[in-house]
């Protein structure tokens, strides 16, 4: 799958179809190209839930650079809010606002898209999900309705221990061997 092309949304379900339409009609990836987007999260691999939002993931080189930017694009959105701090010891930017049906966050830092822990995550679900199949994709979306959030929910299902949000980063490391020896 490329991840940094959403037209692959327009194919989807019904709500990815109209993230694809929302997305494409405020042009948020051709007004945030120079800061290498992805649509990360549970929308693009299709375990959203009526309360998810749509997370864009960025790449900057100066924090006050992309945090004026989103400022200069975004902040007259519905209910904008931006705020920049400090997150694992390096510095973050993450705006969010609502348009259309959706909470749009778009999350910026200095690393690249695919180092960052949320396009990780959902490489990592989306993998599983496939070696998995339909029957615990649907069980992840009713724990999801049940009000955990995705991660923990993976976590609960294959019953790994720890902190969910770290734990899941360790199957990136496992064989799809390993995984379905754990659903099993």
């Amino acid at each position: 799958m490329n991840w940094e092309n959403i037209t692959y949304l327009n194919f989807g379900s019904a709500k990815q179809q109209k993230a694809y339409h929302c997305l494409n009609e405020l042009q948020l990836f051709e007004k945030l190209k120079e800061y290498y987007p992805i649509l990360t999260g549970s929308l693009p691999i299709d375990i959203s839930i009526a309360s998810s939002d749509l997370d864009i993931s960025c790449k900057y080189q100066d924090a006050d650079k992309f945090e004026n930017r989103l400022l200069s694009l975004f902040k007259n959105e519905s209910h904008f809010t931006i705020v920049q701090k400090e997150k694992d010891g390096y510095w973050v930017v993450i705006a969010s606002f609502l348009y259309q049906d959706f909470e749009i966050e778009i999350y910026g830092s200095l690393f690249p898209v695919a180092s960052q822990n949320a396009y990780r995550h959902m490489i990592i679900e989306s993998r599983i999900l496939r070696l998995l199949g339909e029957d615990f994709k649907h069980q992840i979306i009713q724990l999801k309705k049940d009000g955990l959030k995705t991660e923990p929910a993976f976590a609960h299902l294959l019953q790994i221990s720890g902190d969910p949000y770290q734990s899941l980063l360790a199957f990136e490391s496992l064989t799809d061997a390993e995984i379905m020896k754990l659903w099993e």
